[in-house]
């Protein structure tokens, strides 16, 4: 007798078990749909607002996925020491390269010309104290002049000595410096792309306008959000 109640309950049970999924509303469904898409709620958001959340869910992800590595800005500057633009290489900031060639070059030029000027007078002036009259400022009417250029006396030929000396050695301190820019500047640029910008930490100007006075003010807010 027992076994025949027991029996016709887990009848019962079955029949309203079949009986609730066969009339499941269309509003589970939605419910349903909604929970698969964080942030959004049924119908009672817009297309566009669920596909404004939708982006805002993939730009978090990312942000999530983002992995930082703290020995890439040594790593760019340590190839920007050994070759000049490979570290901006390294850093994928292609434009930089000719910038980088283009001002170390222009730096090594004016350093060798520079130089060969300096060697130049000074070989002369050197000739001139050895008592030779054989240089290419020295005229064969033995006046120390050469017709129709400026003055190229000993004295001349040392203050020209003395003039590119000075620009050789500023030439070489500019190359020198732009090396080190070269440097500075791939071990910055890596560590700003790797500048977690988030939406929840955000600082930015504002301007309101007084409601009584009517006047301008002008000032910072500072938002941060948990």
């Amino acid at each position: 007798m027992q076994i025949k109640y027991l029996a016709i309950f887990l009848l019962c049970l079955s029949h309203l078990a079949i009986s609730a999924q066969e009339t499941q509303s269309p509003a589970s469904e939605n419910t349903k749909t909604a929970l698969t898409t964080p942030g959004i709620q049924g119908d009672s958001l817009s297309k566009k607002e669920i596909r404004r959340l939708q982006r805002q869910q993939r730009k978090d992800s990312l942000r999530s996925n983002q992995q930082i590595n703290p020995l890439s800005p040594a790593r760019a500057a340590f190839y920007s020491a050994i070759l000049p633009g490979l570290g901006q290489i390294y850093n994928k900031s292609y434009w930089k390269v000719p910038l980088v060639y283009g001002a170390i070059g222009t730096g090594l030029y004016f350093y060798i010309n520079n130089t060969n000027e300096y060697n130049r007078y000074r070989d002369a002036y050197k000739s001139r104290l050895a008592g030779f009259q054989n240089d290419e400022f020295y005229d064969i009417n033995n006046s120390g002049i050469i017709p129709g250029s400026p003055d190229v006396s000993d004295e001349a030929l040392r203050n020209a000595q003395e003039f590119y000396q000075r620009n050789r050695d500023l030439s070489l301190l500019i190359t020198v410096g732009l090396y080190a820019l070269n440097i500075i500047d791939a071990n910055v640029d890596a560590h700003l792309k790797q500048y977690n910008v988030n939406d929840n930490l955000s600082f930015k100007p504002f301007i309101e306008q007084d409601q009584t006075s009517f006047n301008t003010n002008f000032g910072l807010t500072l938002n941060l959000k948990f």
